[in-house]
């Protein structure tokens, strides 16, 4: 018979002279979320990302200085959903570690591969073009940072390849926030078979 263990959940406020956000995480859950980013296209991409992950996933930006751009709290949201996917992953005892995703949408598909090594590492290939333009302001250069911020402060590997890029941004977002939830969801998942830390040096920090 299978054994599971109990939820894996984190909180996190954090503040700044520039952002508040309050969130919190169960990683085992059923991909509800509740999501206030005052960015309407990243509200939208984090609840793809939840519901693909199987994660529950409560975030809201209390304080944020959108008044003059959308910089800091984009990097701060990722940096808040690091901190408390690696909280609630613990010393990953168990874990698959490794991650696939794919989704497509239309012409174009992400592929995305990760590996929960305790390195933050992060990279977006473009085939060479950035020819997708803007939404709400938001952009693919804000999306690296957004998920170069969230790599680093999870402690992953994660490296992102969009094909076929389109002009749409939306597009490309939606094929990329799907394939982060399901590679996330399969490398944080318990491995019946696995006896303690997945390395072979017995720690990953």
């Amino acid at each position: 018979m299978l054994t599971f263990k109990k939820a894996r959940t984190a909180a996190e406020n954090r503040k700044s002279s520039e952002t508040e956000i309050v969130a919190k995480v169960n990683i085992d859950g059923c991909g509800n979320s509740k999501i206030k980013t005052n960015i309407g296209i990243l509200d939208h991409m984090l609840e793809l990302f939840a519901f693909h992950g199987h994660f529950d996933i409560d975030l809201e930006v209390k304080k944020a200085d959108t008044n003059i751009d959308i910089h800091h709290v984009n990097e701060d949201i990722g940096i808040v959903l690091g901190k408390i996917f690696r909280k609630a992953l613990g010393d990953r005892q168990r874990i698959r570690r490794f991650g696939f995703g794919a989704a497509p949408m239309e012409s174009t598909f992400t592929e995305v591969i990760l590996d929960l090594s305790g390195r933050g590492y992060f990279r977006l290939n473009t085939q060479g073009a950035l020819k997708a333009g803007s939404q709400e302001g938001y952009s693919l250069t804000h999306l690296e940072h957004f998920l170069e911020s969230f790599a680093h402060h999870l402690g992953a590997n994660i490296i992102v390849d969009i094909k076929n890029i389109c002009e749409d941004l939306h597009t490309n977002l939606e094929t990329i926030f799907k394939a982060l939830g399901l590679a996330l969801d399969q490398a944080a998942q318990i491995d019946q078979r696995r006896q303690g830390i997945p390395s072979t040096k017995g720690i990953i920090d």
